[in-house]
């Protein structure tokens, strides 16, 4: 510091602060690219509190359209979405409320490489201290204390580090709520359906923020983001409690005046630790990183660095086996009074299917449906079970016939409604009277794709399959695109205002792959490139959940898994990078935050530590504004890890398999002992299916895509088993067992019994496989822990085959690279597998 010049810098980032009449400005931001030092457009270090005498009230503010036309949103029927979208318009969220007060600082000290900024206002005194970070040399860290000079509310704002031209954005983002490359002036696509960043200063809750990080990249090619300190945002389960609808932290893109820079509050204005009488403190800490760099770059520096994710498996302990949830669940799913199975007449066939407790239009709480299909057919074949041969396929099979609209005109060949109602003889939607385009390709092309892998010579199947294909070929637009969904009575387009920003071309993928007709590929390679222009591209997706008015959700997903298959087919490297692209995006809907520990808590009447029920690393069904994750917080449901560990095969970035084992691993605490189901939302910790218990299925179907998705990666692809079609709709998981894979260089079929494999650990997973043909058993053996496993495994031989008892010859050991290692005897292993490692034992057999 010397004179009216105040400075900090690094090897990375250099700031200057000039003295003026104002304050202390900042005049110079300048970023380490290469060589050169790059100046950011727009420094300034601008500052603003809030403050207000009366607690904010909280009554919504109308939105309006372009015309100046309230807009009513959401419509009157949406009762889970009315009351979020209230509270993310109320003054606070909308950053209309308080008096703000802006200043450059008065006053500036320099003393141990910090400089201390101060300031006295009317209402407050305010010391803020900067310095470099030692470790990350582009992160600046500062504090900002507040001490109040009168009662009253009070809020602080990061200061406006650099303000961001509009013409000069090239991405922007609060992950977890909203993205994108531009300004989006319809608030309702910004705000509620995170499509583009809105025009108006809004302030979103850290409760569906997945990364506390709002960030703004530049066409410089500089991304600037701001981090708040550990203890600044809520706690979701503080004690005994959910409490993930406590506010402590706000996150913006724009500062008070509607300026570009990303920005954040705390505390929140009339939420907890705001209120401050004369003489008391509030104190806030975060830190600036600014970096050449992308948006990507700076976002996986917060989660790797800053929120520690890479330290969350270290401290996970799992007390059940993955292999032992599918096994358990297969009781599960083939006791009726469990499973909510049931069986009902129609159109002159006897349909099986699950109770859904749920909401369903038009329903008098009679809405049956099945979930998983590809689940369902690989279990029964991979068991050889014969009640779900005998008692469950033949009837979902005519489920699956008789969900498909058979009635000449307008909507023959879709799919005709998620859930029949037995009551009123029909198919429905969940949450109107209409039909969508995506749902033909999850009802019929989708499930009826899975069950023709495994019984490709039913012909009836087939039928509807190249019906709906055809059906969805013809209400695709010339440019590529499909409506939302259809009115029941006038068959006219539903939900004109957003764009159907979701895989609804997979379906014709999978009629390709089935039916071979090359007018398939033709038109899913359309239906292809206008979503990767239209969504990927601009970071803009749609949902597939009716009851949160299709807010944004798992099919960004899925959207990631349809066109790495499209890639598959064509070897066209656009797809491949749009699928790359749009699972980063997605790692966005996986929470962060707060660094989980080991601070005992209660949860369904348990002492847990808190990592055990820590959201970190779940993901969610739907963040943002309006969807589940605001009151629920995230889910269960981990469809997305067979995929990310995909992705990390292709790209080598360890983000996707930390995600992965940090959704998949060591979740106990949310496993109902009695039924190994996995409840659905986080909030409801332990008390499995509840009123879903077709969702079993789900968990069967994409526990066992993960677990072989790892037995690929760890062999370096020596083990691995075709992959079919993505289930509906909760997720990109894919169907296995219809065919033979390959382990080290043989032919198998997939094998899982009960009681095949036995062992002490918990963290050992495994599948098995058969070569009936060369008569060799196959055990794919997985460590799914941080540290050296140490067990002994032995094999229930009377296990393998359901009428026959087979005779061990020898034994062999296969490790991760190949090498192969006679075993002494043929049963009662002891194993000694690396971290996160794989072994293969193979046996003969007579």
């Amino acid at each position: 510091m010397t004179g009216n010049k105040a400075t900090l810098s690094s090897a990375a980032v250099r700031l200057q602060w000039n003295k003026s009449a104002s304050g202390w400005q900042l005049q110079q931001l300048s970023v380490k690219k290469g060589a050169a030092w790059i100046p950011m457009t727009g420094a300034s270090g601008e500052y603003t509190i809030l403050f207000t005498q009366q607690k904010p009230d909280s009554i919504p503010q109308p939105i309006y359209d372009a015309a100046g036309k309230q807009v009513i949103f959401p419509e009157a029927h949406y009762r889970y979405t009315i009351p979020v979208w209230a509270e993310a318009t109320s003054p606070v969220a909308m950053n209309t409320v308080g008096e703000a007060t802006r200043f450059y600082p008065a006053a500036v000290q320099s003393a141990n490489d910090e400089l201390s900024f101060l300031q006295e206002t009317r209402e407050a005194s305010v010391r803020s201290t900067w310095r470099m970070d030692s470790q990350y040399n582009q992160d600046i860290l500062v504090t900002i204390t507040l001490t109040a000079r009168k009662d009253g509310y009070y809020s602080i704002a990061s200061p406006s580090l650099a303000i961001v031209d509009k013409k000069e954005l090239s991405w922007g983002m609060v992950p977890g709520h909203f993205q994108g490359n531009a300004i989006e002036s319809n608030f309702i696509k910004a705000f509620a359906y995170g499509q583009g960043i809105p025009d108006k200063p809004v302030v979103s809750r850290e409760r569906s923020a997945s990364t506390l990080a709002p960030l703004i990249s530049t066409k410089q090619g500089l991304t600037l983001a701001v981090i708040p300190g550990s203890g600044m945002g809520r706690d979701p389960w503080e004690d005994k409690n959910s409490t993930q609808s406590t506010w402590q932290l706000g996150l913006s893109l724009m500062n008070r005046q509607a300026q570009l820079t990303p920005t954040v509050w705390h505390p929140v204005l009339g939420q907890r630790g705001s209120f401050l009488k004369a003489g008391e403190s509030t104190t806030f800490n975060f830190r600036y990183t600014v970096q050449s760099a992308d948006w990507y770059t700076v976002y996986k520096h917060a989660v790797n660095d800053i929120y520690r994710l890479k330290d969350f498996l270290a401290l996970k302990e799992t007390k059940q086996s993955l292999t032992n949830r599918i096994l358990s669940m297969h009781r599960y799913v083939v006791d009726d009074s469990t499973s909510k199975w049931r069986k009902e007449q129609y159109q002159g066939l006897t349909i099986g299917a699950q109770d859904y407790l749920g909401g369903v239009y038009g329903g008098d709480g009679d809405a049956i449906k099945n979930a998983d299909y590809g689940a369902m057919w690989m279990l029964a074949r991979i068991t050889n079970d014969p009640v779900l041969q005998q008692t469950r396929l033949p009837y979902a099979r005519n489920f699956k016939i008789t969900q498909q609209d058979n009635r000449p005109g307008f909507f023959h060949g879709a799919a005709a409604g998620q859930y029949y109602l037995p009551k009123s003889k029909k198919f429905t939607e969940e949450w109107g009277p209409y039909v969508e385009p995506i749902g033909t390709t999850y009802y019929v092309l989708m499930d009826v794709g899975n069950i023709l892998l495994f019984n490709p010579g039913d012909t009836a199947l087939k039928r509807e399959l190249k019906l709906a294909a055809d059906k969805l070929l013809a209400w695709m637009g010339s440019d590529g695109r499909w409506q939302v969904a259809y009115d029941h009575i006038t068959h006219q387009p539903l939900f004109t205002e957003v764009e159907d920003l979701r895989p609804t071309f997979y379906g014709l993928v999978i009629a390709y792959k089935l039916l071979g007709d090359k007018k398939y590929l033709q038109g899913a390679i359309k239906g292809a490139e206008w979503y990767i222009s239209n969504a990927v591209k601009r970071g803009r997706f749609t949902g597939v959940c009716g009851d949160t008015r299709f807010a944004p959700d798992f099919a960004t997903g899925q959207s990631a898994q349809a066109l790495l298959d499209l890639y598959e087919i064509t070897k066209n490297q656009q797809y491949l990078q749009a699928a790359i692209t749009t699972a980063k995006l997605y790692t966005t809907a996986v929470y962060t935050h707060p660094i989980p520990g080991r601070t005992q808590k209660t949860a369904g009447g348990m002492l847990r530590q808190d990592w055990e029920i820590s959201q970190v690393g779940l993901s969610f069904e739907h963040g943002g504004s309006i969807g589940s994750a605001t009151k629920h917080g995230p889910i269960l449901l981990a469809s997305h890890a067979g995929m990310f560990i995909r992705m990390f095969s292709l790209t080598r970035d360890s983000l996707f398999l930390t995600m992965a084992r940090a959704a998949a691993l060591g979740r106990d605490a949310f496993v109902d002992p009695a039924t190994s189901v996995a409840s659905y939302y986080w909030n409801t910790m332990n008390k499995g299916a509840g009123p879903y218990p077709h969702h079993a299925w789900w968990q069967i179907g994409w526990i066992t895509d993960y677990l072989l998705a790892e037995a690929e990666l760890r062999s370096a692809g020596k083990v691995t088993f075709p992959r079919g079609f993505i289930t509906p709709k909760v997720g990109p998981h894919q169907s296995y067992g219809f065919a033979a894979g390959t382990i080290y260089g043989n032919k198998a079929q997939l094998l899982l019994k009960e009681g095949l494999l036995q062992t002490a650990s918990p963290y050992l997973d495994y599948y098995g496989a058969i070569d009936s043909t060369n008569k060799k058993l196959f055990l794919i053996v997985l460590n799914d822990d941080d540290q050296v496993l140490q067990t002994t495994i032995k094999v229930d031989y009377n296990k393998v085959l359901n009428n026959a008892i087979i005779q061990p010859k020898t034994a062999w050991s296969i490790n991760a690279s190949g090498k192969r290692t006679m075993l002494t005897n043929t049963n009662n292993w002891p194993l000694s597998i690396p971290a996160y490692g794989i072994q293969v034992i193979e046996i003969s057999y007579q």
